[in-house]
């Protein structure tokens, strides 16, 4: 079901009008709709229910912002982090270590010390050369980390080209047929504990069959593995299961679906199962309210111009991705628009050749499904502000991150001595 729902005419986050926010907030701005995030997360674990204790680790950057965080916290959910940053926030978020998951194929030695100094369930390496420094910042600190091989299954995703991360021309992990040289090397650096093997192979998939080979194959390593006296205890199986952005288009799998398929692939794996949903757990749990600013003549179809952009929401221009846009309070009747912003660029465009609801200047619009790689993405291009974060809870709501602009910008910025005294 949907948080963001019509109520006398007007649409609702909850139980707050989406008007009471851009009156208070002003537009653009992303509003999260709490119960939407604790039904998916409570829908995930249910679909899950019958493989033993998971862990179900949140892909941290798909919304980073502390009060999203907290929230999935206090569902009992950990993270999967790839950055120093997105590990300090999951623990200030209060996420145990233990139900931390550090990955990314660029881990610094600052940011091995820092997860180990704070402590966490594993590190998924990417790469020998990772171990190897791994292995010295363990070394030097007199700690023993645990790890586990991010292996490359060389399954294409079918989904974006720049969202598919398990080929074998993509930049993630090992080659899996690499898997047991790797793990051999492995058992000469001292510091380091082989705990499992890893695999993703990308995001918003919109089939189940790229997941089973992937699993497969990793399944098999597995075996392998064990039989050559690698101790194997966890399996991290990833993310990336789709949500429904284009309502025209057939659903993406559910998670029961995806659920009994891991239940049927994982049997006697005998090991714990790691999961990194992000998306999937806040994709839908966001919108993006933004305001009318005029309505354009265009050579064929109107322009609606509306005060948000391509540096608030960077998805269309960068992945040519769909989102739904509607009127938060209708004035009846349809147009067939294109939606763009402000930016001097002609990419900055959410939608072309739309059927809409009939909008004039001054309306709100929302753009849906902004809950999952929105806010996290902006940025300030044309020295515009980043836009405040919502979050509802029922008939409460907070701004969970201000609105950034020109004068804070300023702030963080020097003119050098020697510009100061010209002239």
């Amino acid at each position: 079901m949907s948080y963001f729902r019509p109520h006398e005419g007007v649409l609702h986050c909850e139980g707050v009008p989406l008007p009471a926010i851009a009156k208070a907030v002003g537009t653009p701005v992303f509003v999260y709709s709490t119960n939407a995030m604790r039904a998916q997360a409570n829908a995930l674990r249910a679909a899950l229910s019958s493989l033993g204790d998971p862990l179900i680790a949140y892909a941290v950057k798909a919304n980073p912002n502390i009060a999203v965080l907290t929230t999935l916290a206090a569902e009992g959910l950990g993270a999967d982090v790839v950055s120093g940053g997105e590990y300090s926030r999951a623990r200030a978020a209060g996420i145990a270590p233990d139900k931390i998951v550090f990955s990314g194929v660029g881990k610094t030695a600052d940011e091995m010390r820092l997860a180990l100094e704070g402590g966490l369930c594993q590190f998924n390496l990417e790469s020998v050369p990772e171990a190897e420094m791994l292995s010295g910042v363990a070394l030097s600190m007199g700690r023993t980390a645990p790890v586990a091989f991010r292996v490359n299954p060389d399954v294409d995703a079918g989904s974006h080209a720049k969202i598919s991360t398990g080929a074998a021309h993509n930049k993630f992990g090992i080659p899996i047929d690499d898997a047991p040289a790797a793990c051999t090397k492995l058992r000469d650096l001292p510091g380091l504990e082989l705990r499992g093997l890893a695999v993703h192979i990308g995001s918003q998939l919109t089939s189940l069959a790229p997941l089973e080979a992937a699993i497969t194959r990793l399944g098999a390593m597995i075996a392998h593995l064990r039989s050559q006296g690698h101790p194997l205890r966890t399996a991290d199986l990833g993310g990336g299961l789709g949500i429904p952005y284009d309502p025209s288009l057939p659903p993406p799998p559910g998670m029961e679906d995806y659920g009994a398929m891991v239940a049927r692939l994982t049997r006697g794996w005998n090991v714990r199962l790691i999961f990194e949903p992000g998306r999937l757990i806040v994709g839908d749990a966001g919108v993006l309210l933004t305001e009318v600013i005029r309505v354009k003549p265009g050579p064929v179809a109107p322009f609606v111009i509306v005060d948000a952009a391509m540096n608030d929401l960077l998805r269309p221009s960068l992945y040519d991705a769909w989102h739904e846009i509607g009127a938060v309070v209708p004035r009846g009747g349809e147009m067939i628009a294109d939606v763009v912003g402000p930016v001097c660029e002609s990419g900055d465009v959410f939608a072309t050749a739309r059927r809409l609801d009939r909008a004039e200047a001054g309306d709100l619009m929302v753009i849906r499904t902004t809950g999952a790689y929105a806010a996290t993405m902006a940025g300030t291009y044309n020295s515009r502000a980043l836009a405040p974060e919502v979050l509802v809870d029922g008939s409460d709501w907070a701004v969970v991150r201000p609105r950034r602009g020109s004068e804070a910008f300023l702030a963080d910025e020097t003119v050098p001595v020697w510009l100061s005294r010209a002239g």
